[in-house]
């Protein structure tokens, strides 16, 4: 099980914006400290390295934060309409689109996607995968 996701940012204050717009609708809680945001998955306590957790930082490193190529971090739903209001939440703080909600043919039929581009350029998934929710061509 991941424990937790560290997401660089040259502009924390931006970065923490667009976050915050996609995290706290899937009821993420939100803390700010010196060093930036701290996002706590739903169910689990405290601004800790619990599983789910997202922070939002500067590098360690102290050099800039760059996009890794071929990384992307998924977020799970429960709706289809949760992820259309994500991906829109995302775009109006300052994402970008990398595709639109939607099934794609290249996975199952209940896997209903939309990606975003963080403020950075990180790749974002919000996907739904609840078979209730219908299906592609159904």
């Amino acid at each position: 099980m991941p424990g937790y996701i560290t997401v660089g940012a040259n502009d924390v204050a931006r970065s923490g914006r667009f976050y915050a717009a996609i995290l706290i609708p899937l009821g993420y809680t939100l803390e700010e400290g010196a060093d930036g945001f701290a996002f706590t998955a739903p169910g689990m306590p405290g601004w800790g390295n619990g599983p789910g957790a997202v922070y939002v930082k500067k590098p360690f490193d102290g050099q800039p934060a760059t996009v890794g190529n071929g990384s992307m971090t998924a977020f799970e739903v429960a709706t289809q309409a949760m992820v259309r209001s994500v991906h829109a939440a995302g775009l109006a703080a300052g994402g970008s689109d990398e595709g639109a909600p939607g099934f794609r043919a290249d996975y199952s039929d209940h896997f209903y996607v939309a990606y975003l581009r963080d403020p950075l350029g990180n790749k974002v998934a919000i996907f739904c995968a609840n078979r209730a929710e219908g299906r592609r061509g159904g």
